[in-house]
């Protein structure tokens, strides 16, 4: 009786303020609140200890399809057909070939909703639309299709580290894969996660694991206690209530097309049109943070998300987490804010493109991460401008930053340089991301006289390519950041002492959840 009445509540708080915006942003916040209500119950009463992993998958599935039509309406159909004619598609076809019908069909039928909601219904307009959702599910089969290829159809050896700790080795039952898909934890806003993570969460095996030793048999690295998440969620509670105050507060008084404003364009200095195409791309930001560790708070509520345990025995709770807030604000490097941004989506296109690329994967892992984000001509102004600058970035890093690794002086003032010129760099890079149309964008990129895309030519014409070592350069985008690197799954004890899927954790711009539209 809950659900309909917050509803109902809702259809009249927009009937009296005539603001669908308003009505779509709290209607979103409700059904996460609850879900995050859902997951305390979820992990207290049908924890693996208590209860079936068959009653955790069902309960996971019910509740997140509820939430969905809640959330959606009839809308939420369209998981429903995605998900399920994408399943047909893997046991219908054979192992060695279902990965590509997957991908072709669930890209194509996110594509063509998002296709029928901007050019159809309603342009810009429409900011919590049902696409979102789809986009992580999108996410899911095709990861899904992806690691079944490998675990039944590739030979072991031509696997990499990482699909081999990825590869499914059996079809999953429907209500596994539907439970994967659409469970309540990440309906909404995701994070992406792994098939066999999510498995091993409901089973509850995250806190048992076994590996074989030197001498081949079986050796229990850790067995500790379920570890409370309690923490973990309070803080990022914490992060999700500053995050929403600085975008209400914040946010409006700083918009983004201000940068195109033509008084603004006429009387400003150069100086200042920089540092408000700086701040107001900063106060864009904390829409995304409060999305992004919100549902990373609700899967750590359910019990979901469980690292292991750092070297001084504190358990981390960042195996789903979508972005590193810290990182990205401080970055001194186009990867590092890359690398630290929307991180599950990123090895998303790790997995099922930039890896598998026959030719360009840089080229063609921006390019899927356009179509995936939908069809605004302004995503793949992003997505282009971010292949230059950040082959750009990487050719300047390479010749340059070994000469200003030492004195401390001398590197304190290459980084004080470099953060001021990749924060100006990315902020000019999504412009068009956030204004969406074509001509809004080319005008900005016009007031700016298209200078970063000329330096980024100018540096990749003039300035040498490091060779580096067979294999290195088929990964330089997607290299794990600097505070990732002992996170691999080598399984010591004190780090991670179950295979995971996120130990590695860069990206592209952009984002899996969309929210509030980038006008508003």
């Amino acid at each position: 009786m809950l659900l309909p009445l917050l509803r109902a509540s809702l259809k009249d708080m927009e009937s009296v303020t005539h603001k669908p915006y308003l009505f779509i942003v709290v209607n979103f916040v409700v059904c996460q609140l609850l879900a995050l209500l859902a997951a305390v119950w979820f992990r207290a009463y049908l924890h693996s200890s208590k209860t079936s992993s068959f009653i955790r998958h069902v309960v996971a599935t019910l509740l997140g399809l509820y939430l969905a039509f809640f959330c959606f309406g009839w809308y939420a159909l369209h998981f429903l057909v995605q998900s399920g004619i994408s399943y047909c598609i893997m046991i219908t076809t054979g192992v060695e070939s279902t990965h590509r019908y997957c991908f072709v069909f669930a890209l194509g039928y996110l594509t063509a909703c998002q296709i029928t909601r901007v050019y159809i219904f309603d342009y810009g307009q429409y900011s919590a639309d049902f696409s979102g959702p789809m986009m992580i599910i999108t996410q899911k089969i095709t990861s899904l299709a992806y690691e079944i290829h490998d675990g039944m159809f590739r030979k072991e050896e031509d696997l990499t580290p990482s699909q081999r700790g990825l590869a499914v080795r059996r079809m999953p039952s429907l209500l596994e894969y539907v439970s994967y898909t659409c469970n309540f934890m990440g309906i909404l806003a995701g994070p992406l996660c792994s098939y066999k993570d999510y498995i091993t969460f409901i089973e509850g095996r995250a806190y048992h694991r076994a590996q074989s030793g030197p001498n081949q048999k079986e050796a229990v690295l850790w067995e500790r206690a379920d570890p409370s998440p309690k923490a973990a969620v309070m803080h990022k509670l914490l992060v999700c209530v500053l995050s929403l105050l600085v975008h209400l507060t914040i946010c409006s008084a700083l918009p983004v097309d201000y940068n195109i404003d033509e008084k603004f364009l006429a009387t400003a200095s150069w100086p200042t049109r920089v540092a408000y195409l700086y701040v107001s791309l900063l106060a864009a930001r904390p829409k995304y943070y409060f999305a992004w560790t919100l549902a990373d708070a609700i899967n750590n509520a359910a019990g979901f998300g469980f690292r292991g345990y750092d070297g001084n025995g504190e358990a981390r709770w960042d195996l789903v987490s979508n972005l590193r807030i810290p990182q990205i604000e401080m970055s001194t490097s186009f990867k590092m804010f890359l690398d630290n941004w929307n991180i599950q989506t990123a090895l998303w296109l790790k997995r099922v493109c930039y890896e598998r690329a026959s030719f360009s994967p840089t080229v063609q892992t921006f390019f899927l991460s356009a179509v995936w984000h939908g069809v605004y001509p302004g995503y793949y102004l992003t997505f282009l401008t971010g292949v230059l600058m950040t082959l750009a970035a990487r050719a300047m890093r390479n010749n340059f930053r070994s000469y200003f690794t030492e004195p401390t002086q001398l590197k304190l003032c290459y980084d004080i340089i470099t953060w001021t010129v990749t924060q100006v760099a990315v902020s000019y890079t999504v412009v068009p991301f956030v204004l969406l149309s074509v001509k809004p964008s080319f005008t900005f990129y016009s007031s700016w006289y298209y200078c970063l895309h000329i330096c980024g030519i100018l540096v990749l014409l003039l300035l040498p390519v490091k060779k580096t070592r067979k294999g290195e350069t088929a990964h330089a985008v997607f290299q794990p950041s600097p505070c990732k690197k002992s996170e691999d799954r080598d399984g010591s004890p004190g780090r991670n002492s179950f295979p995971t899927t996120n130990s590695i954790a860069s990206q592209v711009p952009g984002g899996g959840c969309r929210l509030w539209s980038p006008q508003q």
